[in-house]
């Protein structure tokens, strides 16, 4: 039987709420959770969401919460402490080999450095806790998969760095990602930047002198097409005639994943020794404690984690990651 670890978030948010939710609506389910956060922070979340453990049989809880009382919808060092250390404690498990993917809650940046926290985020923290020298991020929405060139950079910054090399690096990174999702010889398509892939030239040179040098030298080892205009090749993708798009930069794919589907889109970190996968949605603090919050996004994620699972740790001891 599969492992599934789920850590709860910053327990002053939503996080709490949208796994309840979430273990309670899976029916008949294969695998075992291990949640990772706050005990008595979870358990009042079940009392005011009027839930159970969602059939204690296969759920273990790994409690990180020792400090009281928390106070919802505030930004605190006791709340981003406990978040931090549900997630160092969810990769220590990981990578013993004690669960099988990690499917993650949403945190608060400020609080888990108020914390003193070295990291910024969770890809960041799971980088630096695992040692990876390689992780992506992968958005997948029912058939649509998106991986990114650039994300959290102006957009300015973000089209500077639409430059050959950049692009090429992109697509292997690309190609690896969908390996160890199990596609063994994915189809990748590469995003244009401009309006009509640049109309050979005439709202931009981006697509002659970087994108397609980048592709030309991609197709002699992968199947690569591109660049496609960024108005169809999502859609094209989402309808099966691509595995995976290279979107070029943060909103574009982004925008195009959730305007297809918002409560769906799960987000992955792929290249770690374990999957993990996440919402796409902050911690909603001013919701958090109201029994107002949509689970459905955290449920999709927990629903991939274990859908992905089987073999990703045999694919990457093969690809030598």
């Amino acid at each position: 039987m599969l492992n599934i670890g789920i850590t709860l978030g910053d327990p002053a948010g939503i996080g709490p709420e949208i796994v309840a939710k979430s273990i309670n609506s899976i029916k008949n389910r294969n695998f075992k959770i291990i949640l990772f956060g706050d005990r008595e922070n979870f358990q009042e979340t079940l009392r005011q969401c009027r839930l159970s453990m969602g059939g204690t049989k296969n759920i273990d809880f790994i409690n990180t919460g020792t400090d009281g009382r928390i106070e919802q919808g505030r930004v605190t060092a006791q709340a981003g402490r406990i978040a931090y250390n549900s997630i160092r404690s969810a990769v220590e498990f990981a990578m013993a080999g004690r669960i099988d993917a990690l499917a993650t809650a949403p945190i608060n940046k400020e609080a888990i450095i108020k914390a003193g926290s070295e990291y910024i985020d969770h890809t960041s923290m799971l980088k630096g806790l695992t040692n990876s020298r390689f992780i992506t991020t992968l958005f997948e929405v029912k058939k649509l998969r998106i991986t990114f060139l650039s994300k959290h950079v102006s957009l300015l910054d973000a089209v500077k760095f639409v430059e050959k090399d950049n692009v090429y690096a992109a697509i292997v990174d690309t190609c690896k990602s969908m390996k160890l999702l199990g596609f063994p010889d994915p189809e990748i398509a590469v995003a244009a930047l401009n309006p009509h892939a640049g109309e050979s030239g005439m709202f931009g040179r981006e697509e002659i002198d970087e994108i397609i040098p980048a592709v030309e030298k991609a197709k002699e080892t992968m199947k690569v097409y591109g660049p496609i205009p960024a108005d169809s090749v999502f859609y094209q993708a989402a309808n099966g005639k691509y595995d995976v798009v290279l979107s070029l930069y943060h909103d574009q794919g982004h925008i195009a994943a959730k305007t297809y589907d918002f409560k769906n889109t799960v987000s992955m970190n792929i290249g770690l020794p374990f999957l993990r996968t996440s919402v796409d949605h902050g911690t909603a603090f001013d919701i958090a404690g109201q029994n107002k919050a949509d689970y459905v996004s955290m449920k999709a994620a927990i629903m991939t984690a274990a859908r992905y699972a089987p073999g990703y740790r045999k694919r990457f001891r093969a690809l030598k990651f």
